[in-house]
């Protein structure tokens, strides 16, 4: 496998100018290791459709239904062992980590009806935010053994590809663009790092011993500098810029 490839996205996506850039390069990247199937998505809740979460990905026709119809992200062994994992891993060593588990039995039905998709094995990245988990790449399809250290890069695609799409995602859905002002006081930081650690208001303004008020306050201050659209807005560009790591 070419490693230059993996380096060579993690050099150029800084550049690129719209998600479709990211995409089309990401999917080069993909596709030259030999998989048919990927996808970027934000971490789905029990009650969410997953596939609204989707940032990016391409997938065998119908199978985004049938996990839908059957509710696989309750028990999609790869999404739980993304809540414990810190790196990128095989489906199929969370398959092996649940091999207890009480729904094992649907969990290998799961599995069974992917390989029929052509979705016989792949890896799985977590993109984790300073205290949990935001959101994952995944690629499969065929199986493909990719070495520790192209796991690793694989793994800083990811989190590269996930944030320049969310920036992108939000950026697009603005009625105008206007200047920036990174500037922001000691208590504007404040707020933005606890924001950023997915803490709400009514958790900072305890933490910093003022009213919801004033924290909602500082976070529209936040907000209309940056020119964020939302306070997740607000997150993805704080991380892009390098206001918070």
């Amino acid at each position: 496998m070419n490693i230059n490839q993996l380096l060579h996205f993690l050099v150029v996506v800084d550049e690129f100018r719209s998600a479709a850039e990211v995409i089309s390069e990401l999917e080069k990247l993909v596709r030259s290791y030999g998989f048919q199937y990927y996808g970027v998505v934000r971490q789905p809740k029990p009650d969410e459709n997953p596939m609204n979460l989707v940032l990016t990905g391409e997938w065998p026709d119908g199978w985004p239904q049938l996990y839908i119809a059957k509710k696989y992200v309750l028990i999609d062994p790869t999404i739980r062992y993304l809540g414990q994992a810190q790196a990128g891993f095989r489906w199929r060593d969370a398959l092996y980590a649940f091999r207890a588990d009480p729904h094992r039995k649907r969990m290998e039905r799961m599995l069974s009806d992917s390989m029929r998709f052509g979705l016989l094995d792949g890896y799985i990245f977590p993109v984790h935010g300073r205290t949990g988990l935001l959101g994952n790449m995944t690629v499969g399809g065929r199986p493909v053994d990719l070495s520790p250290t192209e796991i690793t890069l694989f793994d800083a695609v990811a989190k590269k590809a996930y944030w320049r799409l969310v920036e992108f995602k939000f950026a697009n859905e603005m009625d105008a663009v206007k200047p920036m002002d990174t500037r922001m006081t000691r208590r504007e930081m404040e707020v933005l790092n606890y924001l950023a650690d997915g803490l709400t208001s009514n958790e900072i303004s305890k933490i910093l011993k003022i009213s919801n008020h004033t924290v909602d306050w500082y976070m529209n201050g936040i907000q209309d500098k940056l020119n964020a659209k939302n306070r997740q807005h607000v997150v993805a560009l704080s991380f892009r810029l390098g206001l918070v790591t």
